[in-house]
């Protein structure tokens, strides 16, 4: 299979149209949203929605997200609609924020992986928007990437992993928040399943108190079931090793250029990811400085870029952890997922390699 990539830029319409054909006619099609590049099919057809596992080399034990281009689209995915939807609805849609509750019949068990609940968002980026309005169907999507890889922030990236495995590829350049959505689940007590650019507090501001899922800093347990995308153990991962280092930036810089020069020693090829406010710390050493701390929506604007580019070409990545606040949370939870949670506390380290 030859696969055309078409510049949303200079051929919107076109590309839109042809995507949209595609779509209808059972095939695949990589689109831009806001977030990251999804991987999308026909929604309402489980054979369509099966070729995206095929493409992906994916388990179909992981759920899908519907995306959609009309609010109202909604009540015929869902049961019902619940009243505590509507505010949220308002308030971030268009937008980064994946909202889950019980499915309706029309919602096939390839999008669920089984489950009777159903996960729906409606993407802010023009392309998409226009793309699923041409379809005239919900598009079911994950990230755009082979299964286990960084999601693909770019058309190269998408390029790289299906190149062959499917028809089309919208560019719709790069990608605005760089990590996947907010992922809530409304069944219960509302729940934020995995991380993103809409935070629990801007949530909490919205309807009330929200719940943290466990597993969003920790894997899954036995008998927990994966209820969102993003969830499984592994995930995110480049071709290096990845290990998160954790603690204050003055322990965590001497950590890492510890670390950073013991490998070294061994024969491997090592990039310590660092932040703004200890890059200059690592004078000497290989470092790409990938946001600042303080404002971590920029280290998630560069996440997955910045694993796909360096872990194609050295063998370990010693990343910063950073605090859990706001954006830091959805930043934390793709990084520790990327490692396999293997994670370094740089206090310990510090102190037992008494290091100065």
């Amino acid at each position: 299979m030859k696969t055309q990539v078409i510049s949303a830029s200079r051929q919107e319409e076109a590309g839109t149209t042809l995507g949209a054909n595609l779509i209808r006619s059972g095939e695949l099609v990589a689109f831009p949203t806001e977030t990251v590049y999804g991987l999308g099919a026909n929604g309402l057809d489980g054979e369509a929605v099966n070729r995206i596992f095929e493409a992906k080399g994916r388990p179909n034990d992981n759920p899908l997200i519907l995306h959609i281009a009309k609010k109202s689209e909604l009540k015929k995915l869902w049961s019902h609609v619940p009243d505590r939807a509507y505010p949220l609805i308002e308030t971030f849609w268009p937008g980064p924020l994946t909202l889950i509750f019980h499915k309706a019949d029309a919602v096939p068990y390839e999008v669920t992986a089984g489950l009777e609940t159903v996960a729906v968002r409606m993407p802010s980026d023009k392309t998409a928007q226009s793309l699923i309005r041409k379809a005239g169907v919900p598009i079911a999507a994950p990230s755009a990437n082979r299964s286990g890889k960084p999601s693909p922030t770019t058309a190269e990236h998408v390029l790289e992993d299906m190149d062959g495995r499917i028809p089309l590829i919208l560019d719709g350049g790069e990608c605005k928040y760089g990590v996947e959505s907010t992922v809530l689940s409304l069944v219960g007590e509302p729940t934020i399943l995995r991380p993103g650019a809409v935070t629990k507090e801007m949530l909490e501001a919205v309807i009330g108190p929200v719940r943290l899922a466990g597993s969003i800093l920790r894997p899954l347990m036995d008998r927990e079931v994966a209820a969102s995308p993003g969830m499984k153990y592994k995930h995110y991962a480049p071709d290096a090793q990845v290990i998160v280092i954790d603690g204050t930036p003055e322990q965590t810089a001497k950590c890492a250029l510890s670390m950073y020069y013991d490998y070294m020693e061994q024969g491997k090829t090592v990039e310590i990811l660092s932040t703004k406010q200890t890059h200059m710390r690592y004078r000497g050493a290989s470092a790409t400085m990938i946001g600042d701390r303080e404002q971590p929506e920029t280290m998630c604007q560069n996440l997955f870029r910045s694993l796909r580019d360096i872990g194609s070409h050295c063998d370990v990545i010693l990343a910063e952890g950073i605090p859990t606040d706001e954006e830091g949370l959805a930043y934390m939870n793709r990084l520790l997922r990327s490692a396999g949670f293997e994670r370094v506390d740089a206090e310990a380290y510090v102190r037992k390699n008494q290091i100065n």
